[in-house]
């Protein structure tokens, strides 16, 4: 059974590959990243964008590691999930692509 279950970025699974226009937010609004686990005991979980800490916590398993942010400047960062438990580790880079303003239409 693997650790980490599913992704979610803003609500979505998360894909790498998925045109990344689904997963965008203009400046100062909220972006929600949520890694649901399997497993029993304990694992620690961590988000990571250009080397600031955004969430870190520790998740009774089966749980949701669940990271809520915002960015005041527009620009395209990747942040790394990091996730230790269950004897395995997981690491997954996440892009995070924050708009000057919100589309029109």
């Amino acid at each position: 059974m693997k650790l980490v279950k599913l992704i979610k970025l803003n609500n979505l699974q998360y894909n790498a590959n998925r045109d990344p226009a689904f997963y965008r937010r203009p400046v100062n609004e909220e972006f929600r990243l949520q890694a649901m686990l399997n497993g029993s005991g304990e694992a620690k979980a961590m988000f990571t964008v250009e080397g600031e800490t955004l969430c870190e916590s520790t998740v009774h398993l089966p749980g949701t590691f669940d990271c809520k942010f915002s960015y005041e400047t527009p620009g395209t960062r990747i942040g790394v999930l990091t996730i230790d438990g269950a004897n395995e580790q997981f690491r997954e880079n996440v892009r995070i692509d924050v708009l000057d303003h919100a589309p029109v239409g």
